[in-house]
Order: structure tokens, then sequence, then C-alpha cells
């Protein structure tokens, strides 16, 4: 592979006339959002055209399909709850779903609910520029698609921007080299090679075991070590689904209410309250049931330092029981940041692969790669021969795909510039100057710190009825106001401030990106809390927003 610093388009398979066309709607990704988008817009009988990079849908899942991708949200939760016949009928195979079936889901979305005609498939969307006077976006492709749109609508998801880092002498490695954000769509066997894989956040956590299976030296180069709970993975008895099945509705309605907008068991106690003997029962136990729903031991792991240290101490102290190696051990367990500030990861035996004699550790802290060579990768004074190199270094994550698209709003004003310090939206929906765009889990909501896809129908059901009332009314543009917007960031970063978020160099607050700001990028107000505050803004007639019977009419009555 050759380096890259953003994700390719695949190969174009057919000749391709461009479309000139006029669409009511154009949304960009058809991942889980833009497939539920576009069907919602269907629904309301508006014309819709998705632009998807890949070769099929997916979005993220489409590109993540390296060994051992799997998702950190268990399978009967990790689904659409639109459709109570698609919730039904779908059967999982295990607790955590994998890569593959995924796909297989999604496809059987689009296939289900005839979605495919409404997409393009391996088309960028490079630019979307808004004409003033007509009141229309222009959205351009790199397959030379020109098309006008009264909406657009951003479904690029969250991470889906994946980055390699600018390493000198890249372009020199004779091995091959590949990004977990971005695998072949063919398998790769790295049977008896020597492999090194950067980094280890939870691609990495992922595809480490996976490849100490095949190769005959794995190297890993670690900057940061991460906080990591077993996931404890089984297969999924159809009868147990089936339980939880006859129940989805509650199941949903206390999901949608809570935190994370997935039913965990949200512990209503401090960690302070209960003395240590209490405190370790409650971590073994939730450490034996695994997964995320350990970051919920107590109500305060996030809110107070000395809470948490009581949850990382426990968590370092079972690295340090697992791998052998005392060195090792110390490497991997993290003491810069406290645990759940930055993104859990969930795995199947990570820390134990570090017990196997063909399993190095490289401390990039101390011996930080100065350079790749033909033959390997120079850290610190020593040459590491490889034959394959892995990058699993994660993704410019949630603004990182809108600004790799040249948007550009009232005055010819450039989204990225307008959130050159930070992003600045309203509620995560929209950004003012930006008439008729919408963002799907944009920055500012709750996106990333939830189920996302609950996040996903949220956004997109706000956007479905926020366009149906405007078709009722005889609306045609829709606008974030400037003093809404303002407090809606105040009072996201306050909220982000009143936690321990803040306190780690995390992709939450954009520090793997080289130059990025340094804010908090989601909201951390949890989800239950959110979908309250959008639901009081329509019943207050869209509250914050101006809505006009043209882009640069007088504002119109925001009644139905």
């Amino acid at each position: 592979m050759n380096p890259q610093t953003e994700q390719p388009i695949v190969g174009h398979s057919e000749p391709h006339t461009p479309d000139t066309g006029a669409y009511d709607a154009v949304v960009i990704g058809a991942g889980f959002a833009g497939l539920y988008m576009l069907y919602r817009l269907r629904e309301l009988g508006l014309k819709a055209r998705g632009y998807e990079t890949g070769a099929g849908v997916g979005g993220t899942w489409y590109w993540n399909r390296y060994p051992g991708a799997r998702c950190d949200v268990e399978s009967m939760q990790y689904s659409y709850s639109f459709s109570e016949e698609l919730q039904q009928e779908w059967v999982w195979s295990e607790r955590y779903p994998r890569q593959d079936e995924i796909i297989r889901y999604i496809d059987h979305v689009a296939d289900r609910f005839e979605l495919r005609p409404m997409i393009q498939l391996q088309t960028r969307v490079t630019s979307a520029v808004l004409d003033e006077n007509s009141g229309l976006w222009e959205v351009g492709t790199d397959r030379g698609d020109r098309v006008g749109a009264r909406f657009v609508i951003s479904a690029a998801g969250c991470l889906s921007a994946s980055r390699v880092p600018d390493l000198p002498g890249l372009a020199s490695f004779s091995g091959k080299w590949y990004h977990t954000g971005n695998w072949p769509r063919e398998d790769v066997d790295f049977s008896g090679k020597r492999v090194g894989v950067i980094g280890t956040g939870s691609s990495g956590i992922q595809i480490i075991p996976m490849l100490a299976k095949q190769a005959a030296q794995l190297t890993v180069f670690q900057r940061t070590p991460n906080f990591s709970i077993p996931a404890w993975n089984r297969p999924l008895p159809v009868d147990e689904q089936d339980a939880w099945k006859a129940n989805f509705a509650e199941h949903r309605r206390k999901a949608k209410a809570s935190k994370s907008a997935i039913l965990y068991d949200y512990s209503q106690r401090s960690a302070l309250e209960v003395d240590d003997q209490e405190r370790k029962a409650e971590y073994d136990r939730r450490w034996a049931r695994g997964g995320n729903n350990f970051t919920h031991s107590f109500n305060d792991l996030l809110l107070n330092k000395e809470a948490n240290k009581t949850a990382s101490d426990y968590v370092r102290g079972k690295i340090h029981s697992i791998v052998k190696d005392p060195q090792k051990a110390k490497l991997l367990a993290p003491v810069d940041h406290g645990l759940g500030t930055k993104r859990v990861c969930v795995d199947s035996d990570y820390y134990a692969t570090y017990n196997l004699p063909h399993v190095s550790l490289v401390d990039l802290r101390s011996s930080p790669i100065s350079e790749i060579v033909p033959d390997g990768v120079c850290a610190g004074s020593q040459l590491h021969q490889l034959d394959a190199l892995v990058f699993a270094t994660g993704y410019d994550a949630v603004t990182g795909a809108l600004d790799r698209i040249d948007i550009r709003g009232r005055n010819g004003r450039k989204l990225k510039d307008e959130w050159a310090d930070g992003p600045r939206t309203y509620l995560g929906l929209m950004s003012h100057g930006f008439p008729n765009l919408f963002f799907i889990t944009g920055p500012q909501s709750p996106s990333i710190l939830t189920n996302v896809i609950m996040s996903i129908e949220q956004h997109v059901e706000w956007i479905a009825g926020c366009l149906g009332h405007m078709q009722r009314n005889g609306l045609r543009s829709i606008e974030a106001d400037a003093q809404a917007q303002q407090d809606w960031v105040v009072r996201t970063n306050e909220l982000a401030m009143k936690t321990l978020f803040p306190s780690a160099n995390s992709w939450f607050m954009g520090a793997n990106i080289p130059g990025k700001p340094r804010v908090f990028l989601p909201w951390v107000g949890g989800f239950g809390n959110y979908t309250v505050i959008c639901n009081e803004v329509v019943a207050a007639g869209y509250r914050g927003f101006h809505l006009r019977d043209a882009v640069n009419a007088t504002e119109a009555a925001a009644t139905s």
C-alpha cells in the first residue's frame, strides 16, 4: 500500500455519467446514519440522493474489516429500534458482534427497506457550496457530479476519517503496510512474518491478539497505554435473544432515558461511601461481567479524582496480575489518565498476549520512532526489522470527515474556518451561517459517548420531524441562531469541565491530531437529558433556530 493520509476511493468498477440533477436532500454517507436518514426522507416524499465512498454500505464498518474488529456494545442493543419487525427477525450469533456480522445486518437493512436505489457508491463528496440567491446547496463529488439540493445532511460519521501519522521514510518501506480503518477487502496472511503494530487504542487492542496468532514475531509500538476491560465474549443462544426481544420496547425505553443510551447497571452510590472490601467486591463483580459496564461501578468515577483512582488502581492491579513480565506490565498500565477519561477498550485476551514469547513491546515515550526504513522501524537506537506494518492510529474524530469536504455557507465562509478554534454548533445539529445543513451525531451532541445507533436514530428523527414541519408550513430554510449556538457551546464546555474528561489527552479532546484545537468534542450531559432538551426546543417552536420561507426572506412563524 502506498502512504496516504486519508481513506482512498475504491476503484470505480463501471463508467459513470456525472449527475447534474436537483434533489430535495443530499445525504453524505451510507452507514447506519445515512441509511436511516434516507429511509425517513423517502417517508416524507422527498427526492433524496445518498453518496458513499465505499463500494458497499456500512460506513465505518465497511472499512474496519481488520482481524478482530468487533463492536464494544452488545449485539442486542447495537441495532436499530425504528422497526419492530426488524428487531424481532434479526438473530445475532455472539454477545458482541463482529465486523462481518454487522455488515450482514446493514446489508439486510439496505435490502429489506429497498434503500440501494437511493445510494451512489464509490463516490466521495468533495464540496457543498451554498448559493444564497437560489437557496440551494451545490454538491460536488470526485466523479464529476454537480447536483443541487435544498438540504444537505452529513452522515459522514464520527470515526471515519482515518489517520496515518507523518513518519519520515514511510514511502521507503519495502514491506506492505495497512491501516485498521482502511483494511483490504481480501484476507491478509501474516503467517511467518515479522509484523509491527503502531498504536494501542481500541483497534490496536483488538487486532494485536489476532496478529499474534499468525506472526512469527509481533512488535507492538506503544506511545500511550490504554485501559481495557475483558469482553468475555460468547455465543448468544437464541432463547436468550428471544427473552430479550419479548421486552424490546421496555429495554429501549430505559436505554433512551439513560446516560449512554445503553442498558448498563448504573450505580447510584459513590466509590468513596463504601469500605475497601465492599468496593473491591463491586469491581470484582463488574470485571467478571465484562465490558463497559465496569465504568458505571460507582456514580462518581468520572467526577472525582479520588474515586476514579480506586477504579484505575483496580484495573492496573489486574494488568499486573495477567502480564507475567513486570516491565511489560508496568508499560501497559496507564498512569497518565484515569479510567474512562479516554475511551475504555473492551478486549479478548489482550493483556495475556504479551505473555507469548514472540510478542515484544516498545515504549515510544523512551524510544520514539525516528524513521521508517526499507526493512523496518527505527525507534530509539534500535532497528526493528519488519516484513509488514500495521497502523492502529485511529481517526481525526468527530470533525475530521467534515473538514475534508469543502463546505461553504453564507458569504462563502468555510465551515472549517468557522471551526478553526473548535466546533461551534447548536445542539450538535446545525451551525450558524450554514442554513439547511444538518449534522447527524455532530460535535457537541452525545454521539461517541453513547450507543451511537440510538444517537443516530434520535438525530435522524429530529431532522425528519423538522423537515416535515417545514413542509407543512411552507418553510424553505432553517438556520441556527448565533446566540443560541454560542450559549450551547458555552454550556457544552462548562459541563465537560465539571468532569475528569478534559484531564486526558484523548481523541475526545482532539489531542491525537497535531494542531487540532483542544476542546471536548461531545456533549457530556447524558443522552436522556439531551433528548429532553431537543424535544423542548421543538415544543417551543424550534427555539434557537430561524425558520424562513426562503434563505434570505423574512423569518416565518414556526407554527404547525
